[in-house]
Order: structure tokens, then sequence, then C-alpha cells
């Protein structure tokens, strides 16, 4: 106890009543997709998680990853800018640069700290070099990490709607100050499972010669020609991550070489951290070997989801934009998301009730993601267990 848990537990109290107290569950695996509860045995097909290709098990990323880490330990000792890089470290960046279309890329401990550093980076840029602040547009579903980059760099972003391009447009012909104009966005979004649309971000921040940034976390490995992505090329820098579809853990930055020079020496993530484990990236090597093979992983994702969804509407329930191998089934309120999740965890599926802040008030979600993994069968069974409990739980919505 200290002095102030009587004020903590006010605070708890409060999102409990809202709904919207959080805690960490035990699970641990129990096979290919599922997991396990420690204390009931239960078992559950995980259709929560974001290990799109089911690759966190391979056995080449095990292999691998056991290989780097006796070539170079365990962990890396310090910032690259201390002990320096290993050599294989550097060619894993020239393959995620390539797998961008990029001329470079760096690599960092997590998607949160590259886009919490990469923010404020280029915002050093726009200051010293052009001589003023910069001038942020961000699609307003951008994520917390961006956001957050935002705020570390002392930047006010002026957000466009979702995905509104024309809006865009009109907010960068708006500016004609000295500093550089930088647009946020993502190229999937992992609550709407909706996409952007690239070709229109790239003709738009071109015309009006912005500096387009593109979160591809959920894109990358899973979505376009050999899981490259959907940015892949068309935009200034991009960020993405090894802890979703090449089920690893960390994130690279892919850009110019000078660009990714300047983070060398601004971003606080890169200079100021230890840097990822030769274990870590050696299970991203593996994958980065398996990405090219796995076209008909990607398909059978991608069928899996939209029959998903056609079943969703088809019983009257809202699945939002999604195009992608993430699905909402949005339900509304806080309890009736979690009533919906619980009911579907008691017929043998996790998943998870989002709710804010993570989504907007009277927009909470079961947040369902298919993997390669799973089966028609599992699929099925899902669709079936959503409808049911979404039909006990709020029976008057179904009228």
């Amino acid at each position: 106890m200290t002095r102030f848990d009587n004020l903590f537990q006010q605070g708890l109290a409060g999102f409990a009543a809202q709904g919207r107290m959080r805690s960490c569950q035990q699970w641990h695996g129990a096979g290919l997709g599922l997991l396990q509860r420690p204390e009931s045995n239960a078992v559950l097909v995980d259709f929560s998680s974001n290990d799109y290709l089911g690759l966190r098990t391979h056995p080449l990323l095990l292999e691998r990853a056991n290989m780097w880490a006796k070539a170079e330990g365990t962990g890396s000792g310090a910032s690259r800018l201390v002990t320096g890089t290993p050599p294989q470290t550097v060619a894993l960046e020239r393959r995620l640069a390539q797998l961008k279309n990029m001329e470079a890329a760096r690599i960092l401990a997590s998607g949160w700290q590259a886009n919490a550093s990469v923010v404020p980076a280029l915002a050093r840029f726009s200051t010293q070099i052009m001589g003023a602040p910069p001038v942020v547009v961000v699609d307003r579903l951008i994520h917390a990490s961006l956001y957050h980059g935002c705020a570390a760099a002392g930047v006010r972003p002026k957000r466009f709607r979702h995905n509104d391009m024309a809006h865009l447009d009109a907010l960068l012909g708006q500016e004609v100050g000295a500093g550089l104009k930088i647009v946020l966005t993502e190229s999937v979004f992992s609550m709407d499972g909706d996409r952007a649309d690239m070709p229109a971000l790239q003709r738009i921040t071109q015309r009006h010669n912005a500096f387009l940034c593109v979160d591809e976390a959920h894109a990358t490995g899973i979505l376009g020609e050999r899981g490259k992505g959907l940015a892949s090329g068309q935009a200034d820098l991009i960020i993405g991550t090894f802890s979703k579809a090449l089920g690893g853990m960390g994130a690279f930055v892919a850009a110019s070489d000078a660009v990714c020079r300047w983070l060398d020496n601004t971003a606080s993530g890169f200079i100021y951290s230890t840097a990822p484990s030769a274990l870590v990236l050696g299970a991203v090597d593996a994958a980065l070997d398996l990405l090219p093979g796995m076209a008909a992983e990607r398909a059978h994702v991608a069928d899996l989801a939209t029959q998903f969804r056609s079943k969703m509407v088809q019983a009257g329930l809202e699945v939002g934009p999604s195009t992608t191998q993430i699905v909402p089934v949005v339900v509304g309120a806080e309890q009736t998301a979690l009533a919906v999740a619980q009911a579907v965890e008691r017929a043998g599926f996790l998943a998870v009730a989002i709710r804010p802040p993570t989504v907007p008030p009277g927009g909470c979600r079961l947040r369902v993601v298919f993997h390669a993994h799973h089966t028609y069968e599992q699929m099925q069974g899902l669709a079936r267990a959503v409808v049911d409990a979404a039909r006990a739980t709020c029976p008057l919505e179904q009228e």
C-alpha cells in the first residue's frame, strides 16, 4: 500500500463503472492457433492476435533465431551507436529496404518506438534545416503512437477526415509556410480493417510537396505482391513491424539513405535504446525467406475474411469498411461488447472486445482477425457464435 492507493482505486473504479477496465489474462499456447487458460484448461481458437501468417511458431524462424543468438548472444548490449552493428543486421536492413522498394532501412525495438521517434526527428529536420516548424496533417484514425510522436515533437496536428482524400488535399492547399509538410497515415487501419488509397495519397502529397509517412504495420507480409504491403515505393517513409505477419518482435523504418542517416542522428528511439537482439532479428530474416512463397496463405486469409464479413452482414451485424484480414463486428456499448465477447469465448473462440479509448464511444466491437492456419470450419463456428451471442445480448437491434 502507498498513500496514493485510495486515489488510484477511485480511478480504477471509474474504469470498471464505464465497462473500460482492462487486465492481462493468462494464456499459453496449446497448438497452432490455440490458446489455453492455465487455471481452467479451456482451449480457445485465437481470432484476436495479429499472427496473420502463423509464423511465430514456424520451425524455420525458431531455427534461425537460435542460430543468430548462438553467433551474437541473446542481447545486443547497447545502442548500435555505442557497440556497432553486426554484419547480418546490415544485410537484414538491406532486405527490408528492398521489401519496401526503398534505398535504406533502420531496425528499431517496436512499432510504437518507431512511430514515436520518427515524428520528432522529422519535426527537427523542418525546424533546423528548413528554418520553420513543420505542418503535420494526419488521418484522424492514425495509431496512438503517431499521436504520441506529435506530442513529443510539440506539434499540434491537423486532422483530415478518415480516408478522405479531398479533405487532405484541401488542408494541404491551405498551408503556404516554409516548414516541411508531413502527412501521417496508415495503409491498413487496425480497428476497422480498411485500406488507405495509396495512389491518391502519393499524388496529393507530391502535388503539395509534402512528406508522406505511412505506417504499414498491418499490411507488411500479408498484403500486396509477395507480401510487400500496400505502400511499397509509394511513400517517402514507411514503417513496418515484425510483430504481426512476420511472427516476431520489433519494427523498421524504410526510406532514402539520407533520411535513414538523419534518423541515426535524431531519432531518440534509435539513439538511446538498446538495439534488438540477434535472436529476434534471426527470426525476421527467416520470415523474409518465407514471404515470397506464401501467396496461397495470403489468399486463404483474404477468403476467410470475405466469407466471414458476408455472414455478419447477412445476420444484420455491422462490419464497417473492412476489406482486409481484420473484421470488426461493431455492437455499440462497452457492456454489450464485453457480453458478446464472453459468450463467444464460452463457445470456444477468442475475439476480444475493443472499447474506448481505442475506439470511439458507441463504437465498441469484437475485433476478429484471420490467420493462415484457420480453417473454414473454425471460421463458420466463430460466425455462428458471434451471431448467436449478438442476438442474445442485444435482441432489439436484430428485429
